[in-house]
């Protein structure tokens, strides 16, 4: 379930449950209008903070992970967060024609490895190397790029300067393509074996 459909599901629950509560402690046992709304009051933060607690551990139990590990991984994800939208103000200040599709597919790289990694945190392992390395360099390296590429005037040394980088640039995103298929090796080997369950199933048949 989304966090949207989560946060609506808790609200909605926890509003219907105070007001049941409110016309009950009202009428039924005739309580001011004042400790009517004061228990309301009290049971929407109680049922809302239980729910929201609740879809937590299921979640953390469903990706077998401890609180602790969770808030870490979410430390690395707010991050991440930060230096892909560096990273895509960069990529994008450079408007080579050359280079316009090996930088869309940069940012695609790394949008989709941190999508899937936000969804399944317990993922997060599987490419450490991505968020703790080869993130911080691609970012570093573009925005140095983008910075060299924006100069007015260009000498034979700022020429090399620019080709050695672009050249970084491009072995890293090789980088960033071998982190993406390391974080979707077990999703490729298990469609790998259904493949061939139903071809057998197909053979037999």
């Amino acid at each position: 379930m989304k966090p949207i459909c989560r946060f609506l599901l808790r609200t909605v629950t926890a509003s219907t449950m105070s007001v049941f509560l409110w016309f009950t402690s009202f009428f039924a046992f005739d309580q001011t209008f004042l400790l009517s709304s004061l228990y309301a009051a009290g049971a929407w933060t109680v049922i809302y903070a239980g729910g929201k607690w609740y879809g937590t551990y299921l979640f953390l139990r469903d990706n077998q992970l401890t609180r602790r590990e969770y808030a870490y991984i979410k430390q690395n994800l707010r991050e991440a967060k930060e230096k892909i939208a560096r990273l895509r103000t960069a990529l994008f200040a450079v408007r080579h024609i050359q280079t316009i599709k090996q930088n869309f597919e940069i940012l695609r790289i790394v949008r989709r490895i941190y999508t899937i990694t936000k969804k399944e945190p317990k993922r997060f392992y599987q490419v450490e190397r991505f968020y703790y390395q080869h993130l911080d360099s691609i970012v570093e390296l573009t925005e140095k790029y983008a910075l060299l590429a924006s100069q007015p005037k260009r000498n034979a040394k700022l020429e090399v300067s620019l080709s050695e980088t672009r050249m970084t640039i491009d072995k890293l995103a090789k980088q960033l393509e071998e982190d993406l298929y390391c974080l979707l090796k077990s999703d490729i080997e298990h469609l790998e074996f259904e493949l061939d369950v139903a071809k057998n199933s197909l053979k037999k048949s």
